[in-house]
């Protein structure tokens, strides 16, 4: 059981929840969770990262459901082989898609057009 694998920062506005599964998603596509390894338990990880042990909870179920992470009762819960796998496929997704919003912002402003040009032109299709 790995403790430190992930990490959360309260003055981010982005939602602890999503902060936290984010970090275990990345943690199991860059190999720093594989499948079988054993997670902290929920309230261990609270603990450890000063947060409600609900918002872990929660966050150990989305991933449940997303197949990343399977429970066994008693046990505890365990990286699945299958959220491996589709954990790396949304990082690479993700890659991709930075790739991409580069390569766009690149040739707006290569026409002349501004970043929040082209924001607002998405919005509105």
């Amino acid at each position: 059981m790995q403790m430190g694998i992930v990490s959360v920062d309260a003055r981010d506005a982005t939602p602890i929840y999503a902060q936290l599964e984010r970090g275990l998603r990345a943690a199991i596509a860059t190999g720093r969770l594989h499948p079988g390894d054993q997670l902290p338990t929920v309230r261990q990880l609270a603990v450890e990262l000063k947060v409600n042990a609900n918002t872990v909870a929660r966050v150990y179920g989305e991933l449940e459901r997303g197949g990343v992470i399977e429970t066994r009762r008693g046990v505890g819960s365990f990286v699945s082989a299958e959220g491996q796998s589709e954990a790396r496929s949304a990082g690479e997704k993700a890659k991709r898609l930075r790739a991409f919003a580069t390569h766009v912002l690149a040739e707006a402003g290569r026409a002349g057009f501004t970043v929040a040009e082209v924001l607002n032109a998405l919005r509105e299709e």
